[in-house]
Parts: C-alpha cells; structure tokens; sequence
C-alpha cells in the first residue's frame, strides 16, 4: 500500500516552506539536500511529511541505538499502517576477535546477541523484500555486511494453500535455511512436526507462529497461531517464510566457496613459508580446516563473517552486500544528527582495517578477511541515491554537496531558544543547586553536563546527599538502560540527570527547561561551538527554558554558540510578534522505545513485555476490557516466567496484576 501519514498535526511555523522544498529538491533529483533545523521545530515530522509526499522506501540513519529508536517509534505513530522497521547492532556486548604481537597476545571473539533486536532486524529485510512501503531507521551498522540479498531472496520458501509439496521435502527446506527442529519448545527459528502438521515460528516474528496442515502432500491450511495459547488468530492463504540467517546460501554456493577458500589458503600458506613464517603457516593452516570441516558438516563456524567474500561469490577489494543493497529501484536516505553520524561512517572502514591487518599477518585469518568489513565512505556515497541530512549544526562537508539548504527554526509551539547565562565557575556547584530547587518546584527537570564520568559520578552523589533525587548517565551504562533512564527523567522518578556527551543530539525532553553547562571555557570537542549549540537545544522544548553557563572566560566557542543562538531567536521572536504567538512547551505523550514492548492495543505480537516501561498514566486511560484484555496476556506471562523459573519476573507481573485488579474492583 501507499505510505499514510496519519497525525493531527498541521504544518506550523516554517514546516510547510521546509516540506515543500525538500519534496521539490527529491523531484528535480537533488542528490544531496540539508535540513538546517533548529532543537524542535518537528524535523521528524517534517521528515514524515516529505516521505508521505513523494511515496519514496526509506532509510533512516541515527548515530546510535536510543535516539535510532526513539525516531522509529515515532515514525511508527505516523505510519501506523506501513512497515516501519529497526536495525541497529544486535550484540547487547561485542569484543572483536584482535591479536596484539607486542604481548602475544590473542583475543578470541566473544559476544552476546540480542535475540529480539536479531528478529527487528529479519523484520526489516524481509519488509524490504516484499514490499515498497518501508521506512528502516537504523543505525551506522548498516554499513556492515550482511549477505548477499539475491541468495536471501532465492532461498525464500514460498507456501499456498492448494500447494503440493511432500512433507520431507518442506523439512529439508527449512533444515536448509537454518530452521532448527525443537519439538519441545517452539522458538523464534525453529520449527516442530505431529504427523500432518507443521508448526513453524518465523525469523522475523516472537509471539506468532505459523501452523502448516497437510493433506497428503498437499497444503490443505496454513493457519496463524499465538504461541503462548496455541489458538488460531487467523488463516492465510500464502506465506513467504525468509531465512533464519542473512547468511545463507544454496548448497552448490557453498561447495564453490569452500574450493574457493581452500584456493586461497594455498596460496596462503606457499607465500608464509617462502617468508620462513613457520608458527604463522602452522597456525592458518590449523584454524582454517577445522572452520572448512564445521562449515562442511555443521553448514556454520565461529567468525564464518570472515570467509564472506567466498560465499557471496565477491572479487578481492569489492565491497560486501548490506543492508543499503536491500532498497531497490528510486529509495531515499536520511541521516540525522548528520554532523555526529557521517564522522562515525567515515571512521569505521580504518579501524576495522587495522585490527584485521594483525590476525591476517599473524596467521589467524586469511587476506580475505579484510572483504569482511564495513564500508568505505566513498562506497556508502555511491551507493545512496538521494540523501537529506538533518542538523541543527550541519558541518563544512554537509554544506559543500548540498543542492540546497532548508532551514526551519520556527518552533510550532511559538518556543524560542533558550536565555543564555554566564556564572563564574567559583561557587558553581551552590548556584546549581539554589537553580535546581526553582525548577522543581515548578515540577520540570533539569540536565547537568559535566567533562568527566568521574566528575558526573561524584556530582550525583553529591546532590543526593543534598535531598535531590538525581541520576547519571555515561558511556558505561547498557543502551537499554540509557532509555530506562531516560524514560523515568520524562515520568518524574527523579529530577536531575547528571550526563557528559550523552545528552546532545536528539533526545526529546520537553520536561527539561533547565541545561548547566560546568566549565563551560574547557575549549575541547566536548565544550566545542557544535556540541554547546546542541546542549542548548535541550532546553528549547519547554516556555521556562534557560541555559547556564559556568565559565570564567568567553571562548570562542562559546561566542559563536552564544551569537548562532541569539541570531534564531531574533527570528523566532520577530516571527512571533507577526503572528500574535504565545509560546507554550511541548506536550508530547511518552511512548516506550521502539525495540520494547507498546501497550494496548498493540500488545498481541511485539515481544515480552517491558514492566518497567508501564506509563502508570498510560494504564488510567485504558478501558475496563481492554485493562482485562491485558491481566490474562499478564497472567499468561506470569506463568511462562514461572516456568522457566524466572521468578524475579513472575513477582513483577504478579504485583502488576495486583494493581490492576484493584483497578477493576
């Protein structure tokens, strides 16, 4: 179907102007176009507005998971009847395979996958095979590879009703594209069989599984199935079911890439031992047959990513397949937050390239280990066929390929950006706090930027101490929690959030009117024009917005931040006077993160629920059938927790449910 933009919201302030000259720029072919916005001015809608007007499959690049989810949530409110998918990392923790010859030392790969944003991601590229109604909001790791899309599509198995197919060979399909047979217990990618029947659970889905009913060798149903009840929630008359890895490939692909690997690892070894690196040849010559014989006989090994230029059937230097070689035909990118997330593009081929030079001249990887990597920044450029870059702070390098620069710094709340004040940094930490008294009592939420974790850390003792229900956050702390963290900012479970660089680009905190800026003069990346402009941004969300500034010198930095923040209020206000405009803050309603499980009516199939994530003001609005609609998936729940002998969570929903019933009287 077509893309549906469903909002009530009206383009506002500079909105309108800002859609019409980017859906303008895609129709005349505008390879490259900038969206110069200011701190909420609604670019997400903005964005929404031009995808809904020009019907392009989209691409959204963020710099890193939270804000990534954050826009697919919203995007998904405004399309509620089109696929928008996530595709970020799924490893919860990762530690690349490294040798450091200094120390002898050798790092095996270890990592942890995240079983739910694995099937986000299956989500996503089966969306992209199937349709054209698709807005993927990823972050930079669709710049990886990810196996070669023709073999993903060529090994889709394709069921009707009607259709005639014996049973074994349905199995042997399955077994092929990494189905694994579990007649205990149905999980995501695997599959079980009673007689007649087959029951499978698709890569792509948790909670939903597909019931196969054969007459004979005929499909004679195919049912859709919940898998916690067993009941039938609908009948199809096709499915496409997608692999279970984006690594797949026919068996004759993988006889050819294995004689290829084996090619290769002679030539290797000759050119070790002409070299007289015995330990080195002994070494590549042990590591890769045991992987040839577990890809010979399991179809898989531990680092099978490396030997991927062999499967896809790829020259020495070509770049891999990823996720931009799902998009076909005319397809669009954005990149938000461009000023942060291009420099992550640009770094990530060099470092890569880098660790693999070490395990390939120490003999712990073939040379075409280094066709296992991300791509080159030229090679991301010419791959995308149109581009809009979203910043309030795009750099040089946005600016220079531009056809054309959209700004949109009106706010439709009538907001401007926020007061600006300069306090000497003595006495610093006394001023803040007198600061963050005012605000509380006036039930908003304050943001504390400080240089260093050590500095956050031992501020937020100091607050508590002080009575103040604060937190912090840093680069330490789990992607997951970071959106606990902020989430409870939002719901008012505490009132500070102590943070260093974390807390700029694109997080949406309409509660927040007050940003402290500490050591402010501290010239440096973090204390740079860009990240003040961004850190001011903060603020701009809500009618009491203010920014302070502790420094007892004004850099340049902080002039240029300062005079760019000025210049767009003079606009704001002139603008506002024009139209006889009263600012007000935003009221946006929280809504949990993308990869977390929604409420209500979306409940049914989005995974296990997120207790923590419970909007208590959200559960209020709920009707009395739907709050009993919720108790038995909660009752449900319960038991599988118990069953699996999570008690931990079983108490959790058990007092949830407590509550709810109180509810209901």
């Amino acid at each position: 179907m077509p893309f549906k933009l469903e909002t009530p919201l009206q383009p506002a302030g500079d909105q309108q102007a800002a859609i019409d000259k980017l859906a303008s720029g895609l129709n005349q072919h505008f390879r490259a176009q900038v969206l110069l916005g200011a701190t909420g001015t609604g670019k997400t809608y903005t964005i929404a507005q031009v995808i809904n007007k020009t019907q392009l499959p989209t691409l959204v690049i963020a710099h890193n998971k939270t804000l990534a989810a954050q826009l697919a949530s919203e995007f998904r409110a405004f399309f509620p009847h089109n696929a928008v998918e996530y595709f970020v990392s799924y490893y919860d923790y990762y530690r690349p395979e490294a040798y450091i010859p200094q120390s002898d030392t050798y790092i095996d790969k270890d990592a942890s996958i995240n079983e739910e944003i694995d099937r986000l991601r299956h989500s996503a590229t089966s969306a992209l095979c199937e349709r054209r109604d698709v807005i993927v909001v990823a972050s930079v790791s669709c710049i990886y590879g990810l196996g070669a899309p023709s073999e993903y599509q060529q090994e889709v198995v394709a069921l009707r009703q009607g259709l005639m197919v014996p049973r074994d060979e349905l199995l042997s399909k399955l077994v092929n594209i990494q189905y694994t047979r579990n007649n205990v217990e149905l999980e995501r990618g695997s599959f079980r069989v009673k007689g007649s029947l087959i029951e499978i659970v698709p890569a792509g889905l948790a909670k939903t599984g597909l019931r196969i009913i054969f007459n004979g060798d005929i499909i004679e149903r195919i049912l859709e199935i919940d898998l916690v009840t067993g009941n039938v929630t609908a009948e199809r008359s096709y499915v496409a079911i997608f692999p279970a890895s984006h690594y797949i490939m026919s068996a004759s692909s993988r006889d050819q890439a294995l004689e290829s690997i084996r090619e290769e690892l002679d030539e290797r070894l000759t050119w070790l031992h002409n070299h007289h690196k015995l330990v080195e040849e002994q070494r590549l010559r042990q590591r890769t047959n045991f992987d040839l014989e577990m890809i010979e006989e399991m179809g898989y090994c531990s680092g099978i990513e490396n030997y991927s230029r062999h499967f896809d059937g790829r020259l020495p230097g070509q770049p891999p397949y990823t996720l931009l070689d799902y998009f076909s035909g005319d397809w669009l990118v954005v990149i938000d937050e461009s000023h942060v997330t291009l420099p992550q593009i640009k770094a990530m081929y060099a470092g890569d390239h880098m660790r693999k030079t070490m395990l390939v001249d120490y003999g712990f990887r073939l040379p075409s280990a280094f066709d296992n990597r991300p791509l080159t920044f030229d090679e991301f450029k010419a791959r995308i066929p149109q581009v809009i870059y979203v910043s309030a702070t795009p750099s040089a390098l946005e600016l220079s390929e531009a056809s054309q620069v959209v700004e949109q710094i009106i706010r439709p709340t009538g907001l401007v950006d926020p007061k600006i004040e300069i306090r000497p940094i003595k006495g610093q930490i006394d001023d803040l706090i007198s600061q963050i008294n005012e605000v509380i009592k006036r039930s908003e939420r304050i943001l504390v930027t400080t240089l260093t974790k050590k500095m956050a850390e031992d501020l937020t003792k100091y607050l508590k101490e002080m009575g103040i229900r604060v937190r912090y956050m840093h680069s330490d702390i789990a992607t997951i929690e970071r959106g606990k963290i902020i989430d409870e900012l939002r719901l008012g479970k505490f009132d500070v959030l102590v943070g260093i660089n974390l807390l700029r680009e694109g997080l949406d905190l309409p509660e927040v009117s007050l940003v402290a800026i500490l050591d402010a003069d501290k010239e440096g990346f973090l204390r740079s024009d860009t990240a003040m402009i961004q850190t001011i941004g903060r603020a701009a969300r809500n009618e009491h917005g203010k920014v302070i500034m502790y420094a007892d010198n004004v850099t340049g930095s902080m002039a240029r931040a300062i005079n760019e923040t000025e210049r767009r209020r003079t606009v704001q206000l002139a603008f506002n006077a024009k139209h006889n405009i009263v600012p007000h803050t935003v009221k946006k309603a929280w809504r949990p993160l993308i990869n977390l499980t929604k409420l209500s009516k979306d409940t049914e199939d989005n995974g296990d629920l997120a207790l923590w994530m419970l909007d208590p003001t959200q559960l209020a609005s709920l009707s009395d059938a739907e709050r009993k609609k919720l108790i038995g998936k909660l009752e449900r729940e319960m038991k599988r927790a118990i069953k699996t002998l999570n008690f931990e969570r079983a108490a959790e929903v058990r007092d949830l449910l407590k509550q709810l019933g109180a509810t209901l009287g």
